[in-house]
């Protein structure tokens, strides 16, 4: 009986491995397999191109208004089309919003970075966007700089706080 128990998780975990590499492109091997792209996003779904509004309050100075800011193809009143559109696409994940808020069960440094808030509303890849950002604490300030600069950088490199402690 023992034999046959040994026998049946032999053929499992082969079957299993066979299952994985029947996956995986004949030319692959294991250090160069990567997650599978998103589909491109089909022009009925973007009626446009990908537009967005970004309003900034409390900033400061001329960080401070409402822009227009559209990508694929790139145009509008924001300062740094090609940045902004550029910052937005870094964050786009394959089932990932990349407008979501900091998850609520986050543990986050108590770093307050100011008075500035935003809202960003529009289309990104085909889906609606509603998304506010504040600089409340670590994880807020996080997420606002991994943005930066489709919204405007406040200080500091916007590589420079990961604002999560543990989650």
């Amino acid at each position: 009986m023992l034999q046959v128990n040994r026998f049946l998780v032999i053929v499992a975990a082969s079957v299993a491995t066979v299952g994985s590499l029947a996956a995986a492109p004949a030319t692959a091997s294991p250090g160069t397999l990567r997650p599978l792209a998103p589909p491109p996003v089909r022009d009925e779904d973007r009626s446009g191109g990908d537009h967005l509004t970004v309003t900034v309050r409390h900033a400061g100075g001329a960080a401070d208004g409402t822009h227009e800011l559209y990508c694929h193809p790139g145009g509008g009143t924001h300062p740094d089309v090609t940045g902004a559109c550029t910052a937005v696409g870094r964050n786009t994940r394959w089932g990932k919003d990349p407008f979501a808020p900091v998850p609520p069960d986050s543990m986050c440094t108590m770093i307050y970075g100011g008075p500035a808030t935003a809202h960003v509303t529009g289309t990104w890849a085909g889906r609606p966007v509603d998304a506010t950002y504040d600089r409340g604490d670590g994880c807020e300030i996080s997420r606002w700089n991994a943005m930066v600069p489709l919204l405007p950088d406040l200080g500091g490199s916007h590589q420079e706080h990961r604002g999560t402690v543990a989650g």
